[in-house]
């Protein structure tokens, strides 16, 4: 069951035609099946997201999109959120044991991830709004001996020791929990309680996934549920094999507290030309015939294809205004070498200035550095400048002359760049 999907199947629902055309799909239990009840309407289908971290990264933008195109299709997205099972840890791709939070930050990461599926779903009461429930409305209130007689006993332990995320664990000798190994029962009984209580009928994931959703297909059938559905989409990378979402300075995050609206466009603006025609496919909702246009382009031309393609993916998450200025900041600085408004901005105060701010002390406070050790490293690759001129002194220090209509312009390398505006 679930081999990679092939180009022989011809979908007739919307659904798995969208996910087929812009390469969202990876494997699936039974196609045929899944296409029917797609086609019949009313399709309701989740993915577990747990709450490890105060947003989601640009990672999990495959999983986003998923939900998205099937509310667009007609279906019922459920973006489960993982209060109970984030107190487990998943051990999906995992060589070690993830740190265990406390109740108060699971809690607070909820809320962080709440507000950004709140830009790519239409939630409500009607028939295709999705919803929000948390798994631990369920798994917090389980009786143990309960959950072990009517539900464990269908759990086949020669089964779960073949599932990739304790195979490859054990193989490497990495210690896996008792907590840990339980993370697929949890997660497989999430699917029979969302059927159960919505009538879901898919589970769909990363195709790390894949182990755990076959179980809880699984334990449905076990259970006397209707048949249900799993499918997985590609684990991505760009095209020099890279991990999607992450950069060396840190994850692209989908909150603009935690990322500057111009960074996540430069970002996009910044993926390899092999990656451009394939990011516009699943990253946006342009129109395919328009996407082979663009994936045309060559040569020079294919820096207006990354334009595009970074003022949609920033559309997607912040709005067309915040994409628009954004990309019109990139163009001041990059094609007519100003200082634009719109990049990101930190405060200081006048006294600050005038006490005397040094350079690398600068960079630390505009984020460009971690330390003023890093700092000191990068002055000496020549990788640090100020309003555009390369700083060479370690010792020298942001001065009044620096400051153009109230602020000055911090940059580390060619594409990323902060105002210190002085207040």
């Amino acid at each position: 069951m679930g081999p990679p999907v092939t180009g022989d199947f011809h979908p007739k629902s919307d659904f798995l035609s969208a996910l087929i055309e812009r390469g969202f799909l990876h494997q699936c239990s039974d196609l045929a099946g899944l296409d029917k009840i797609a086609r019949s309407g009313g399709l309701v289908a989740y993915i577990g997201f747990d709450c490890t971290a105060p947003s989601l990264h640009a990672g999990s933008l495959v999983q986003i999109m998923l939900l998205r195109w099937l509310q667009k299709t007609g279906g019922k997205p459920v973006a489960l959120m993982g209060g109970g099972t984030t107190r487990v840890g998943d051990p999906s791709g995992k060589d070690t044991a993830r740190q265990l939070l406390p109740l108060e930050t699971i809690a607070a990461n909820k809320e962080g991830i709440k507000r950004v599926f709140a830009k790519f779903l239409r939630f409500g009461d009607g028939m295709q709004d999705a919803i929000m429930p948390d798994n631990a409305d369920w798994l917090t209130s389980l009786n143990y001996i309960d959950f072990l007689r009517e539900t464990g006993r269908h759990f086949s332990v020669n089964r779960m020791l073949a599932m990739d995320s304790v195979k490859l664990r054990l193989e490497r000798d990495q210690e896996l929990s008792f907590l840990e190994f339980n993370y697929m029962c949890l997660q497989a009984y999430d699917f029979f309680e969302l059927y159960k209580r919505l009538g879901c009928m898919l589970q769909m994931g990363g195709s790390d996934q894949w182990g755990n959703i076959v179980t809880g297909i699984d334990l449905g059938r076990r259970m006397g549920t209707a048949q249900l559905y799993g499918l997985t989409s590609p684990l991505l990378t760009t095209a020099s094999g890279a991990k999607m979402g992450k950069t060396a300075q840190g994850a692209i995050w989908l909150d603009e507290a935690m990322l500057p609206v111009f960074e996540y466009w430069q970002y996009w603006r910044n993926c390899e030309d092999r990656d451009t025609g394939r990011f516009l496919k699943l990253f946006t909702e342009l129109p395919l015939d328009e996407i082979k246009r663009i994936e045309l382009l060559r040569d020079a031309e294919i820096n207006e294809a990354k334009k595009i393609l970074a003022t949609e993916a920033t559309a997607m998450v912040h709005g067309r205004e915040a994409a628009q200025q954004a990309a019109e900041a990139a163009r001041q600085t990059f094609e007519e070498d100003k200082m634009a408004e719109n990049l990101p901005a930190i405060e200081i105060s006048a006294s600050e200035l005038q006490a005397g701010l040094g350079v690398l002390t600068a960079f630390v406070k505009a984020g460009l550095a971690a330390s003023t050790g890093e700092a000191r490293r990068q002055i000496k690759g020549g990788g640090l400048k100020v309003n555009d001129r390369t700083v060479t002194d370690e010792r020298s220090a942001i001065r009044q002359a620096d400051i153009i209509n109230g602020a000055v312009k911090l940059s580390l390398g060619k594409k990323r760049h902060v105002l210190v505006k002085v207040t």
